[in-house]
């Protein structure tokens, strides 16, 4: 990902939270000899050896799955808010642009099988259940219900490189960037809130 030094997010602390709010990812490789994309819940998570992880499942029925037996290298893309930014919001004649935060994150997929698998689907019904008013639990399952997993291949991603990337007008002025806010603000966008929160975050 093309990230200028003034884009780069280096905050380890801020992209292990952005992973956990916004897990719902692209997993990106090569299947067939042509560029392949599933989107799909790519949870953050740390294995047995201390070393980084994602971990998800593919339905079987996907091909991609097959080809990652064959090469192990693939990309998980991960992406935040985002919004317009009108130039009509700074005091001097310029271009639009567009606001927004992205992670990328490089790692090698191993399939994982047995009861890791179920551990798998624990930890991700798990977390995801936590606003539910009557939680749901893997380990409730009846066994009927749980042969529904022969459907899914589980997987893991030893992560090898992690690219960030918080675009959010640091190249403007104090003034320029406090207009920018509140711009975003009231056009009432819930994108375009979300954004506005984050600049405040890393205001002038």
């Amino acid at each position: 990902m093309y990230i200028p030094d003034l884009y780069r997010n280096e905050d380890q602390e801020a992209i292990t939270q952005f992973l956990h709010e916004n897990s719902f990812g692209i997993l990106v490789n090569q299947t067939n000899g042509s560029l392949w994309a599933t989107h799909i819940p790519l949870e953050l998570d740390t294995n047995t050896d201390g070393k980084q992880i994602l971990f998800g499942h593919l339905a079987k029925e996907n091909p991609q799955w097959k080809s990652c037996t064959q090469n192990e290298e693939v990309l998980a893309i991960f992406t935040g808010p985002h919004s317009y930014i009108s130039s009509s919001w700074y005091d001097h004649e310029n271009v639009p642009t567009w606001n927004y935060i992205a992670v990328h994150i490089y790692g090698k997929i191993k399939i994982i099988t047995g009861d890791a698998v179920a551990a798998s689907l624990k930890k991700l019904v798990d977390k995801y259940e936590q606003i539910s008013e009557n939680p749901v639990k893997v380990e409730e399952f009846s066994r009927r219900t749980m042969l529904q997993t022969n459907g899914i291949v589980a997987f893991e991603i030893e992560i090898t490189a992690i690219q960030a990337k918080k675009k959010l007008s640091q190249n403007r002025d104090e003034t320029n960037f406090k207009n920018i806010i509140t711009a975003l603000e009231k056009t009432g966008s819930p994108q375009a809130c979300s954004i506005a929160q984050e600049m405040k975050k890393c205001q002038k």
